[in-house]
């Protein structure tokens, strides 16, 4: 019986070849592979997604800017504050 579809966040962990993108979905982090070519415009690795999922796989990818963006400045702050306690 197929299972209803629903969205989740998700991140894009790594592209292999160039080919595969290897995209974590949910709070578990399961993985899904999904091809490259079929990721939205601008997407790479550490792009946080909203994606639709149906009968366990990717149907919609949607870029998450906002998440994105987010955790980027997240990740600089922690930087920063470790590069200055290092001084």
């Amino acid at each position: 019986m197929p299972r209803i579809a629903h969205m989740e966040k998700a991140v894009i962990d790594r592209i292999v070849d160039r080919t595969t993108a290897v995209i974590l979905v949910g709070e578990d982090q399961r993985q899904h592979h999904h091809p490259a070519d079929g990721l939205p415009a601008g997407a790479r690795e550490g792009t946080w997604l909203t994606v639709r999922i149906e009968d366990d796989g990717i149907v919609s990818i949607e870029v998450d800017a906002g998440e994105t963006d987010e955790v980027r400045r997240r990740i600089q702050e922690k930087v920063h504050r470790l590069r200055m306690k290092g001084r």
